[in-house]
């Protein structure tokens, strides 16, 4: 383990635009945090990260800084396809890991991560957790334990924006199977959510989607076929009777919907992401924002937290890889309920019911 007192020396695989707006000022500006080692898409952008960054070194392939002994830990922003082949060759050649969501591309990939981690226990394996929640999350707990809400009876869960309304928009990475797997728009980043709050997982899901532009150019001019829905609507329950209700869709005009709404017996409680507030709704009673104390607010933390678990042992709380596996099937749970015309399956097995 290396101590509060000893550098850290981080290697970057990837560097696209959440590694370079969050993780790397984030780990720059924790002291004892070296900047050791970056390699990117091509040679010319990982010399350019290193230069804004103050990165030491450059590398031409990821496979050199998995091997470099002068680094202590990897930070992975690539896209989901190559989660797995990385972090497995990082945690066994005795590296920290954290990786960009989503996990993986898939639940078999996804499995293999965590073998991989609970085989080296004395490594720190941890995903960048899905963050709109984060300065909610202590207070909508307190509420679900409390009594204001009541036995909870359904989950209703919208994320909708423009990003694919045009249909001469270019083909991009996210739908695309080969790179981004059975990840389908934000599914897996809110259900990581409400498993955060519920600390349960559904039983089962039904899910009907679309793809309306079957066909984009990419950035070469060539055409791909598009197979990730663009929209798609889920339906799904809990062991307990509790419905979930989940409208994903990326064809919306305007400002489109982010929040999550939780029916109870007493009352709703609805966390608006786009207004940034937190809503409750008592029976017969009108919504009233609920005050959230400042000290309650989690906020972005990730890079602390990831250097914390390295130098004193605290265990991964956001997010771990067994988390990631959890909403990882549920993710190829829905995806094959698309792929197969709307039918039941099973989360746990992906088992048609």
């Amino acid at each position: 383990m290396v101590n509060s007192i000893s550098p850290l020396r981080l290697g970057f695989v990837g560097a696209g635009a959440n590694t370079r707006s969050r993780h790397l000022p984030g780990f720059k500006a924790i002291d004892g945090v070296e900047l050791q080692v970056v390699c990117n898409r091509s040679e010319e952008s990982s010399r350019n990260v290193a230069a804004e960054f103050g990165i030491r070194r450059i590398a031409r392939h990821w496979r050199e800084v998995v091997d470099a002994r002068d680094v202590d830990a990897i930070c992975i922003g690539t896209w989901p396809n190559m989660h797995a082949e990385i972090t497995i060759a990082a945690l066994n050649a005795g590296k920290h890991v954290l990786t960009e969501a989503r996990m993986a591309g898939n639940v078999g990939e996804a499995e293999a991560m965590l073998a991989a981690a609970r085989a080296n226990p004395q490594r720190v394996a941890q995903i960048v957790p899905a963050p709109m929640s984060l300065d909610f999350d202590s207070t909508i707990i307190t509420l679900l334990n409390g009594e204001r809400l009541g036995a909870l009876r359904e989950v209703c869960v919208t994320h909708t924006t423009g990003a694919y309304s045009d249909a001469n928009a270019p083909y991009s990475w996210r739908m695309d199977i080969e790179l981004s797997g059975y990840n389908t728009l934000t599914v897996g980043i809110y259900y990581e959510i409400v498993r955060r709050w519920l600390q349960k997982d559904l039983r089962r899901v039904l899910a009907q989607g679309a793809v309306f532009t079957p066909k984009r150019r990419r950035d070469d001019g060539s055409v791909a076929d598009v197979q990730i829905p663009e929209s798609i609507t889920i339906l799904g329950n809990y062991a307990g009777g509790e419905r979930f209700v989940g409208h994903f869709s990326g064809i919306e005009s305007g400002g489109g919907r982010n929040e999550i709404r939780l029916n109870g017996a007493f009352g709703c409680l609805r966390a608006d992401f786009a207004a940034g507030a937190l809503f409750l709704a008592e029976t017969d009673g009108d919504e009233q924002q609920v005050d959230v104390p400042e000290s309650s607010r989690r906020g972005w933390r990730v890079e602390e937290d990831f250097v914390a678990s390295i130098r004193t042992g605290i265990p991964v709380q956001l997010t771990g890889f067994d988390d990631g596996v959890r909403y990882m099937r549920f993710t190829e749970a829905v995806f094959h309920s698309f792929e197969k015309g709307g039918v039941w399956m099973d989360v746990g097995e992906n088992k048609e019911m």
